[in-house]
Protein backbone atom coordinates (compact mmCIF):
# COMPACT_ATOMS: atom_id res chain seq x y z
CA UNK A 1 0.00 0.00 0.00
CA UNK A 2 1.43 3.28 -1.15
CA UNK A 3 2.17 6.07 1.73
CA UNK A 4 0.71 8.83 -0.10
CA UNK A 5 -2.27 6.44 -0.64
CA UNK A 6 -5.79 8.14 0.80
CA UNK A 7 -7.07 4.75 1.71
CA UNK A 8 -3.79 3.90 3.29
CA UNK A 9 -3.67 7.47 5.30
CA UNK A 10 -7.47 6.53 6.20
CA UNK A 11 -6.52 3.65 7.66
CA UNK A 12 -3.71 5.47 9.65
CA UNK A 13 -5.98 8.19 10.87
CA UNK A 14 -8.45 5.81 12.11
CA UNK A 15 -6.52 3.86 13.56
CA UNK A 16 -4.79 6.69 15.95
CA UNK A 17 -8.39 7.42 16.57
CA UNK A 18 -8.91 4.09 17.74
CA UNK A 19 -6.32 3.38 19.61
CA UNK A 20 -6.71 6.84 21.59
CA UNK A 21 -10.49 6.62 22.17
CA UNK A 22 -9.68 3.20 24.00
CA UNK A 23 -6.76 4.31 25.84
CA UNK A 24 -8.86 7.25 27.09
CA UNK A 25 -11.75 5.37 27.92
CA UNK A 26 -9.06 2.72 29.79
CA UNK A 27 -7.56 5.85 31.93
CA UNK A 28 -10.77 7.78 32.57
CA UNK A 29 -12.05 3.80 33.36
CA UNK A 30 -9.30 3.25 36.21
CA UNK A 31 -9.48 6.92 37.51
CA UNK A 32 -13.19 6.55 38.18
CA UNK A 33 -13.03 2.63 39.43
CA UNK A 34 -10.06 4.40 41.74
CA UNK A 35 -12.44 7.13 43.04
CA UNK A 36 -15.53 4.60 43.26
CA UNK A 37 -14.02 2.67 45.56
CA UNK A 38 -11.85 5.31 47.55
CA UNK A 39 -15.27 6.71 48.16
CA UNK A 40 -17.14 3.88 49.06
CA UNK A 41 -14.57 2.55 51.61
CA UNK A 42 -14.45 5.92 53.16
CA UNK A 43 -18.48 5.97 53.45
CA UNK A 44 -18.20 2.60 55.63
CA UNK A 45 -15.65 4.20 57.22
CA UNK A 46 -17.49 7.15 58.46
CA UNK A 47 -20.12 4.71 59.58
CA UNK A 48 -17.56 2.69 61.59
CA UNK A 49 -16.14 5.95 63.06
CA UNK A 50 -20.18 7.17 64.06
CA UNK A 51 -20.17 3.57 65.55
CA UNK A 52 -17.31 4.02 67.83
CA UNK A 53 -18.08 7.31 68.51
CA UNK A 54 -21.26 5.77 70.28
CA UNK A 55 -19.51 3.00 71.74
CA UNK A 56 -16.72 5.41 73.60
CA UNK A 57 -16.95 5.72 77.08
CA UNK A 58 -15.64 9.21 78.62
CA UNK A 59 -14.08 8.01 82.14
CA UNK A 60 -12.13 10.75 84.01
CA UNK A 61 -9.34 10.58 83.31
CA UNK A 62 -9.10 8.10 80.17
CA UNK A 63 -11.27 6.74 77.04
CA UNK A 64 -12.56 3.36 77.15
CA UNK A 65 -14.69 1.47 74.10
CA UNK A 66 -17.32 -0.86 74.74
CA UNK A 67 -16.01 -4.54 72.83
CA UNK A 68 -19.29 -5.51 72.79
CA UNK A 69 -20.17 -2.99 70.20
CA UNK A 70 -17.29 -1.99 68.07
CA UNK A 71 -16.80 -5.10 64.64
CA UNK A 72 -14.89 -8.19 65.78
CA UNK A 73 -12.44 -7.37 63.11
CA UNK A 74 -10.64 -4.19 64.67
CA UNK A 75 -9.59 -6.76 67.40
CA UNK A 76 -7.49 -9.05 64.90
CA UNK A 77 -4.15 -8.17 64.99
CA UNK A 78 -3.28 -6.20 61.79
CA UNK A 79 -6.72 -7.86 60.50
CA UNK A 80 -6.08 -4.05 58.15
CA UNK A 81 -9.28 -2.43 60.24
CA UNK A 82 -7.94 0.03 62.71
CA UNK A 83 -9.11 2.95 64.74
CA UNK A 84 -7.87 5.18 67.11
CA UNK A 85 -9.99 7.68 69.45
CA UNK A 86 -8.06 10.87 71.12
CA UNK A 87 -9.39 13.21 73.94
CA UNK A 88 -8.56 16.77 73.46
CA UNK A 89 -6.15 16.53 77.02
CA UNK A 90 -3.59 14.05 75.15
CA UNK A 91 -5.50 10.32 75.84
CA UNK A 92 -6.18 7.82 73.77
CA UNK A 93 -7.41 4.34 73.22
CA UNK A 94 -6.00 2.66 69.67
CA UNK A 95 -7.95 -0.45 68.24
CA UNK A 96 -6.06 -3.99 68.84
CA UNK A 97 -5.65 -4.85 65.29
CA UNK A 98 -2.95 -2.31 65.47
CA UNK A 99 -1.11 -3.88 67.91
CA UNK A 100 2.27 -1.97 69.15
CA UNK A 101 1.61 0.41 65.64
CA UNK A 102 1.71 3.83 65.95
CA UNK A 103 -0.72 5.29 63.81
CA UNK A 104 0.19 9.03 63.22
CA UNK A 105 -2.80 10.74 62.86
CA UNK A 106 -3.40 14.93 63.27
CA UNK A 107 -5.79 15.85 66.37
CA UNK A 108 -8.93 17.61 64.06
CA UNK A 109 -11.82 20.35 65.67
CA UNK A 110 -15.12 19.30 66.49
CA UNK A 111 -16.92 19.35 62.68
CA UNK A 112 -13.57 19.00 60.58
CA UNK A 113 -13.42 16.08 58.83
CA UNK A 114 -10.20 14.75 56.40
CA UNK A 115 -9.08 12.18 54.38
CA UNK A 116 -5.55 10.42 54.52
CA UNK A 117 -3.33 8.53 52.87
CA UNK A 118 -0.85 6.34 55.35
CA UNK A 119 1.01 3.69 55.96
CA UNK A 120 0.20 0.79 58.13
CA UNK A 121 1.83 -2.08 59.60
CA UNK A 122 3.55 -4.26 57.81
CA UNK A 123 3.52 -2.03 54.73
CA UNK A 124 0.11 -1.64 54.39
CA UNK A 125 -1.92 1.41 52.31
CA UNK A 126 -4.59 2.33 54.78
CA UNK A 127 -6.91 5.00 54.21
CA UNK A 128 -7.61 6.98 56.78
CA UNK A 129 -10.60 8.51 57.57
CA UNK A 130 -10.93 11.68 60.71
CA UNK A 131 -13.24 13.24 62.08
CA UNK A 132 -13.20 16.13 65.22
CA UNK A 133 -16.39 15.56 67.49
CA UNK A 134 -18.04 16.96 70.61
CA UNK A 135 -18.99 14.45 73.32
CA UNK A 136 -20.10 15.05 76.33
CA UNK A 137 -18.49 18.53 76.44
CA UNK A 138 -15.15 16.86 75.70
CA UNK A 139 -13.61 17.21 71.73
CA UNK A 140 -12.54 14.08 70.56
CA UNK A 141 -10.89 13.28 67.60
CA UNK A 142 -11.90 9.93 65.94
CA UNK A 143 -10.04 8.24 63.28
CA UNK A 144 -10.81 4.60 61.34
CA UNK A 145 -8.58 3.40 58.70
CA UNK A 146 -8.80 0.54 56.61
CA UNK A 147 -5.70 -1.34 54.29
CA UNK A 148 -6.49 -0.58 50.65
CA UNK A 149 -4.13 -3.78 49.37
CA UNK A 150 -6.79 -6.04 48.72
CA UNK A 151 -8.93 -4.03 47.18
CA UNK A 152 -6.51 -2.74 44.62
CA UNK A 153 -5.58 -5.71 43.71
CA UNK A 154 -9.06 -7.00 43.15
CA UNK A 155 -8.95 -3.25 40.77
CA UNK A 156 -5.76 -4.12 39.23
CA UNK A 157 -6.92 -7.52 38.16
CA UNK A 158 -10.18 -5.79 37.17
CA UNK A 159 -8.06 -3.10 35.17
CA UNK A 160 -6.11 -5.90 33.45
CA UNK A 161 -8.85 -7.49 32.07
CA UNK A 162 -10.79 -4.50 30.89
CA UNK A 163 -7.73 -3.93 29.18
CA UNK A 164 -7.31 -7.35 27.55
CA UNK A 165 -11.16 -6.79 26.85
CA UNK A 166 -10.41 -3.29 25.57
CA UNK A 167 -7.46 -4.13 23.12
CA UNK A 168 -9.74 -6.95 21.88
CA UNK A 169 -12.37 -5.16 20.36
CA UNK A 170 -9.61 -2.82 19.39
CA UNK A 171 -8.35 -5.28 17.17
CA UNK A 172 -11.92 -6.36 16.18
CA UNK A 173 -12.96 -2.39 15.75
CA UNK A 174 -10.10 -2.44 13.54
CA UNK A 175 -10.30 -5.36 11.38
CA UNK A 176 -13.89 -4.13 10.96
CA UNK A 177 -13.26 -0.77 10.40
CA UNK A 178 -10.70 -2.00 7.76
CA UNK A 179 -13.22 -4.37 5.91
CA UNK A 180 -15.55 -0.81 5.62
CA UNK A 181 -12.51 1.52 4.31
CA UNK A 182 -11.90 -1.61 1.69
CA UNK A 183 -15.32 -1.73 0.58
CA UNK A 184 -15.80 2.14 0.50
CA UNK A 185 -13.13 2.70 -1.71
CA UNK A 186 -14.24 -0.55 -3.93
CA UNK A 187 -16.75 1.49 -5.00
CA UNK A 188 -13.94 3.46 -6.79
CA UNK A 189 -12.41 0.33 -8.68
CA UNK A 190 -14.83 1.05 -11.58
CA UNK A 191 -13.66 4.98 -11.82
CA UNK A 192 -9.93 3.71 -11.85
CA UNK A 193 -10.63 0.81 -14.42
CA UNK A 194 -12.61 3.53 -16.73
CA UNK A 195 -9.37 5.75 -16.11
CA UNK A 196 -7.12 2.98 -17.82
CA UNK A 197 -9.29 2.17 -20.59
CA UNK A 198 -9.22 6.07 -21.09
CA UNK A 199 -5.64 6.03 -21.36
CA UNK A 200 -5.74 2.85 -23.85
CA UNK A 201 -8.13 4.40 -26.03
CA UNK A 202 -10.76 1.64 -25.35
CA UNK A 203 -13.57 4.38 -23.36
CA UNK A 204 -13.83 8.12 -24.54
CA UNK A 205 -15.89 9.36 -21.51
CA UNK A 206 -15.76 8.40 -17.61
CA UNK A 207 -18.16 6.98 -15.98
CA UNK A 208 -20.78 9.08 -14.15
CA UNK A 209 -21.67 5.78 -11.91
CA UNK A 210 -19.59 6.85 -8.85
CA UNK A 211 -19.83 7.79 -5.05
CA UNK A 212 -21.36 11.27 -5.27
CA UNK A 213 -18.41 12.70 -3.64
CA UNK A 214 -17.17 12.11 -6.99
CA UNK A 215 -19.36 13.58 -9.29
CA UNK A 216 -18.25 16.69 -9.72
CA UNK A 217 -14.82 15.72 -10.44
CA UNK A 218 -16.06 12.99 -13.29
CA UNK A 219 -18.62 15.26 -14.35
CA UNK A 220 -15.35 18.09 -14.69
CA UNK A 221 -12.96 15.72 -16.47
CA UNK A 222 -15.67 14.63 -18.43
CA UNK A 223 -16.60 18.27 -20.08
CA UNK A 224 -12.86 18.95 -20.43
CA UNK A 225 -12.32 15.67 -22.55
CA UNK A 226 -15.28 16.00 -24.91
CA UNK A 227 -13.78 19.95 -24.84
CA UNK A 228 -10.60 18.95 -26.05
CA UNK A 229 -11.73 16.48 -28.20
CA UNK A 230 -13.77 18.66 -30.56
CA UNK A 231 -11.32 21.25 -30.04
CA UNK A 232 -8.27 18.64 -31.85
CA UNK A 233 -11.37 17.31 -34.52
CA UNK A 234 -11.63 21.07 -35.52
CA UNK A 235 -7.76 22.04 -35.86
CA UNK A 236 -6.95 18.31 -37.77
CA UNK A 237 -10.14 19.48 -39.96
CA UNK A 238 -8.79 22.99 -39.88
CA UNK A 239 -5.56 21.87 -41.17
CA UNK A 240 -6.90 19.47 -43.77
CA UNK A 241 -9.16 21.94 -44.57
CA UNK A 242 -6.62 24.60 -45.61
CA UNK A 243 -4.08 22.37 -47.67
CA UNK A 244 -6.59 20.78 -49.98
CA UNK A 245 -8.05 24.83 -50.12
CA UNK A 246 -4.39 25.60 -51.26
CA UNK A 247 -4.24 22.60 -53.67
CA UNK A 248 -5.86 24.48 -56.34
CA UNK A 249 -4.11 27.74 -56.58
CA UNK A 250 -1.07 26.30 -56.19
CA UNK A 251 -1.41 23.70 -59.21
CA UNK A 252 -2.71 27.24 -61.40
CA UNK A 253 0.73 28.76 -60.27
CA UNK A 254 2.73 25.84 -60.84
CA UNK A 255 1.46 25.85 -64.45
CA UNK A 256 1.73 29.80 -65.10
CA UNK A 257 5.35 29.69 -63.42
CA UNK A 258 6.23 27.06 -65.47
CA UNK A 259 4.93 28.27 -69.24
CA UNK A 260 6.69 31.22 -68.09
CA UNK A 261 9.72 29.06 -68.07
CA UNK A 262 9.75 27.65 -71.18
CA UNK A 263 8.76 30.84 -72.54
CA UNK A 264 12.04 33.10 -70.64
CA UNK A 265 14.83 31.19 -69.00
CA UNK A 266 15.69 33.33 -65.95
CA UNK A 267 16.92 32.68 -62.70
CA UNK A 268 14.03 34.82 -60.78
CA UNK A 269 11.35 31.98 -62.17
CA UNK A 270 13.21 29.14 -61.50
CA UNK A 271 13.67 30.13 -57.85
CA UNK A 272 10.09 31.02 -57.66
CA UNK A 273 9.05 27.13 -59.31
CA UNK A 274 11.65 26.21 -56.51
CA UNK A 275 9.86 27.81 -54.08
CA UNK A 276 6.50 26.57 -55.18
CA UNK A 277 7.69 23.15 -55.20
CA UNK A 278 8.60 23.61 -51.44
CA UNK A 279 5.14 24.99 -50.59
CA UNK A 280 4.08 21.98 -52.56
CA UNK A 281 5.96 19.78 -50.14
CA UNK A 282 4.58 20.91 -47.08
CA UNK A 283 1.35 20.85 -48.18
CA UNK A 284 1.34 17.11 -49.01
CA UNK A 285 3.53 16.39 -45.44
CA UNK A 286 0.04 17.91 -43.41
CA UNK A 287 -2.37 16.06 -45.59
CA UNK A 288 -0.09 13.04 -44.47
CA UNK A 289 -0.13 13.67 -40.93
CA UNK A 290 -4.30 14.46 -40.62
CA UNK A 291 -4.02 11.13 -42.38
CA UNK A 292 -1.10 9.04 -40.24
CA UNK A 293 -2.64 10.82 -36.92
CA UNK A 294 -6.46 9.67 -37.64
CA UNK A 295 -9.01 10.19 -35.30
CA UNK A 296 -7.73 8.92 -31.68
CA UNK A 297 -9.29 10.28 -28.21
CA UNK A 298 -7.44 12.87 -26.07
CA UNK A 299 -4.94 11.17 -23.92
CA UNK A 300 -5.16 7.89 -25.96
CA UNK A 301 -1.67 5.81 -25.28
CA UNK A 302 0.07 4.45 -28.54
CA UNK A 303 -0.59 0.44 -29.23
CA UNK A 304 2.39 -0.77 -31.12
CA UNK A 305 0.09 -3.64 -31.83
CA UNK A 306 -2.51 -2.23 -33.37
CA UNK A 307 -1.42 1.33 -34.40
CA UNK A 308 1.56 0.47 -36.40
CA UNK A 309 -0.58 -1.75 -38.58
CA UNK A 310 -3.02 0.86 -38.80
CA UNK A 311 -0.07 3.21 -40.00
CA UNK A 312 1.41 0.64 -42.61
CA UNK A 313 -1.41 0.19 -43.81
CA UNK A 314 -1.72 4.08 -44.50
CA UNK A 315 1.69 4.55 -46.11
CA UNK A 316 1.05 1.14 -48.25
CA UNK A 317 -2.17 3.23 -49.56
CA UNK A 318 0.13 6.30 -50.13
CA UNK A 319 3.31 5.00 -51.54
CA UNK A 320 1.38 1.95 -53.50
CA UNK A 321 3.12 3.26 -56.54
CA UNK A 322 6.76 2.25 -55.40
CA UNK A 323 5.22 -1.57 -54.27
CA UNK A 324 6.93 -1.96 -51.00
CA UNK A 325 7.64 -4.56 -48.54
CA UNK A 326 6.89 -3.52 -45.14
CA UNK A 327 8.15 -6.05 -41.71
CA UNK A 328 7.02 -4.89 -38.91
CA UNK A 329 8.55 -6.65 -35.56
CA UNK A 330 6.51 -6.12 -32.11
CA UNK A 331 7.83 -7.47 -28.82
CA UNK A 332 5.10 -10.12 -27.41
CA UNK A 333 4.90 -8.10 -24.20
CA UNK A 334 5.15 -4.37 -25.22
CA UNK A 335 2.75 -1.82 -23.60
CA UNK A 336 0.49 0.60 -24.43
CA UNK A 337 3.22 3.62 -24.24
CA UNK A 338 3.46 7.64 -24.66
CA UNK A 339 0.71 9.80 -25.92
CA UNK A 340 -0.89 8.18 -29.11
CA UNK A 341 -0.54 12.02 -31.08
CA UNK A 342 3.01 12.06 -30.23
CA UNK A 343 3.73 8.00 -31.47
CA UNK A 344 2.42 8.84 -34.52
CA UNK A 345 4.03 11.81 -34.98
CA UNK A 346 7.40 10.46 -34.60
CA UNK A 347 6.54 6.89 -36.29
CA UNK A 348 4.66 8.53 -39.29
CA UNK A 349 7.62 10.82 -39.80
CA UNK A 350 10.27 8.01 -39.40
CA UNK A 351 8.46 5.71 -41.96
CA UNK A 352 7.69 8.42 -44.47
CA UNK A 353 11.14 8.93 -44.98
CA UNK A 354 11.95 5.71 -44.96
CA UNK A 355 9.17 4.90 -47.74
CA UNK A 356 10.52 8.16 -49.41
CA UNK A 357 14.21 7.10 -49.95
CA UNK A 358 13.48 3.02 -50.17
CA UNK A 359 13.68 0.87 -53.12
CA UNK A 360 12.08 -1.74 -51.89
CA UNK A 361 12.04 -2.50 -47.98
CA UNK A 362 10.83 -0.99 -45.03
CA UNK A 363 11.94 -2.27 -41.84
CA UNK A 364 10.48 -1.24 -38.13
CA UNK A 365 10.88 -2.90 -34.78
CA UNK A 366 9.39 -2.18 -31.91
CA UNK A 367 10.55 -3.43 -28.13
CA UNK A 368 11.92 -2.64 -24.94
CA UNK A 369 9.37 -2.76 -21.28
CA UNK A 370 11.23 -0.06 -19.55
CA UNK A 371 12.08 2.20 -22.28
CA UNK A 372 10.13 2.63 -26.00
CA UNK A 373 13.10 1.60 -28.39
CA UNK A 374 11.91 2.31 -32.19
CA UNK A 375 14.17 0.84 -35.20
CA UNK A 376 13.02 2.41 -38.72
CA UNK A 377 15.63 0.94 -41.43
CA UNK A 378 15.59 1.31 -45.42
CA UNK A 379 17.03 -0.50 -48.52
CA UNK A 380 17.84 3.11 -50.23
CA UNK A 381 20.90 4.76 -51.02
CA UNK A 382 21.42 5.87 -47.37
CA UNK A 383 23.13 9.17 -46.20
CA UNK A 384 27.06 10.36 -46.35
CA UNK A 385 28.60 9.43 -42.66
CA UNK A 386 29.39 13.06 -42.12
CA UNK A 387 25.91 13.82 -42.90
CA UNK A 388 24.70 11.39 -40.49
CA UNK A 389 26.94 12.52 -38.20
CA UNK A 390 25.98 16.18 -38.43
CA UNK A 391 22.14 14.53 -37.49
CA UNK A 392 23.12 13.41 -34.64
CA UNK A 393 25.14 15.74 -33.33
CA UNK A 394 22.69 18.42 -33.78
CA UNK A 395 20.00 17.75 -31.40
CA UNK A 396 17.48 20.21 -32.87
CA UNK A 397 15.72 21.87 -35.39
CA UNK A 398 17.02 20.98 -38.41
CA UNK A 399 16.91 22.80 -41.87
CA UNK A 400 16.35 21.95 -45.39
CA UNK A 401 20.30 21.75 -46.51
CA UNK A 402 19.32 17.73 -46.18
CA UNK A 403 16.57 17.39 -49.06
CA UNK A 404 13.73 14.99 -47.55
CA UNK A 405 14.92 15.46 -43.94
CA UNK A 406 14.27 18.65 -43.19
CA UNK A 407 10.65 19.25 -41.44
CA UNK A 408 9.77 15.45 -40.55
CA UNK A 409 13.09 15.23 -38.43
CA UNK A 410 12.53 18.15 -36.85
CA UNK A 411 9.21 17.02 -35.55
CA UNK A 412 11.00 13.75 -34.29
CA UNK A 413 13.74 15.72 -32.94
CA UNK A 414 10.75 17.63 -30.75
CA UNK A 415 9.54 14.29 -29.91
CA UNK A 416 12.20 12.74 -28.75
CA UNK A 417 13.40 16.08 -26.43
CA UNK A 418 10.19 16.01 -25.07
CA UNK A 419 10.72 12.43 -24.06
CA UNK A 420 13.57 13.13 -22.75
CA UNK A 421 15.21 10.16 -25.30
CA UNK A 422 18.20 10.02 -27.73
CA UNK A 423 17.95 9.36 -31.74
CA UNK A 424 20.64 7.80 -33.71
CA UNK A 425 21.28 7.44 -37.41
CA UNK A 426 23.79 4.96 -38.88
CA UNK A 427 23.79 2.81 -41.63
CA UNK A 428 21.68 -0.53 -41.67
CA UNK A 429 24.18 -3.40 -42.09
CA UNK A 430 21.36 -6.10 -43.34
CA UNK A 431 19.10 -3.15 -45.74
CA UNK A 432 22.75 -0.98 -46.28
CA UNK A 433 20.33 2.17 -46.17
CA UNK A 434 19.37 4.21 -43.49
CA UNK A 435 19.16 2.96 -39.96
CA UNK A 436 17.25 5.57 -37.44
CA UNK A 437 17.18 4.54 -34.07
CA UNK A 438 14.94 5.98 -30.78
CA UNK A 439 15.35 5.31 -27.64
CA UNK A 440 12.29 7.32 -25.11
CA UNK A 441 11.58 7.27 -21.11
CA UNK A 442 8.59 6.28 -19.76
CA UNK A 443 7.15 9.55 -18.21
Amino acid sequence: MQVNSLEHRLHIGLAISLVLLMGLLWLFGARSLERLTEDFIASRLEHDGEALLGATILNRPGLKVRPARVNQIYLQPYSGHYYLIRQAGGSEVTSRSLWDFKLQVPSMAVGKRQRLRLAGPEGQQLLVWVTGFRKQGQELTVAVAEDLTPIKKQRDLFLRDFALLALTGLIVLLVVQGMVVRRSFRRLEPLREDVKRLATGHEQLLSEDVPSEMSPLVREVNHLLQLLSKRNQRSRNALGNLAHALKAPLNLLTRFIDRRLAQLDDKEGQQASLQVERIRLLIERELKRARLAGSGTISQRFDAQQDLQDLLSVLKQIYKEKRLTFEAHVASDQKPFGDREDMLELLGNLLDNACKWADSRVRCRIAGSERFELTVEDDGRGLQDEDMVRLTQRGGRLDESIEGHGLGLAIVYDVVKLYKGQIDFDRSPELHGLRVTVILNRL
